[in-house]
């Protein structure tokens, strides 16, 4: 008869599933200390362990999403106080984009006066050397596509249901 070895197996098991959370909560104390963000996701990096095995943990996951929730509350900016930018430099900043939003306007508006004249030229240029075209004659059997006539419109019901 063989002998029982099952509890070398089961110290086995144990002994891997307690180093297993030990390189877990390593990972959170030194994600919390670093300042680093605190997810399922860098934990589960750091230890080396899988998410699933994570959320699985009661305590490990109440840890991580307490850690987690403080560090939003808390973000800790990573830039320096003389770094940051204070509120008289975003309103200069505010005013700048205004200013020149403003320009743009202005500027795209000239344009487009600058488009219609040059439309209305061009059109007119094309009357005074096609009086032709200008009467809707064919020109080298084309028709101009703004003079073309239109098929008459059928009189069913569709075309009353549009007035």
């Amino acid at each position: 008869m063989r002998a029982d070895n099952s509890q070398h197996i089961v110290d086995a098991a144990r002994r891997r599933s307690e180093y297993t959370r030990a390189k877990a909560v390593q990972a959170l104390r030194t994600l919390d200390l670093a300042v680093e963000p605190v997810t399922f996701e860098t934990v589960a990096k750091r230890a080396a362990v899988s998410r699933s095995w994570l959320y699985a943990q009661p305590d490990l996951r109440e840890e991580i999403e307490r850690l987690r929730a403080a560090h939003r509350r808390d973000p800790g900016s990573p830039v320096p106080a003389r770094q940051r930018t204070s509120d008289a430099s975003l309103l200069r900043r505010l005013e700048a984009a205004n200013t020149r939003i403003r320009r743009l306007t202005e500027e795209n508006q000239q344009l487009r006066e600058q488009l219609a004249r040059a439309l209305g030229e061009q059109r007119a240029a094309t009357t005074r050397t096609s009086p032709q075209r200008a009467a809707g004659k064919p020109v080298d059997g084309h028709v101009t596509p703004h003079r073309q006539r239109q098929p008459p419109r059928p009189h069913g019901r569709a075309d009353r249901a549009e007035e």
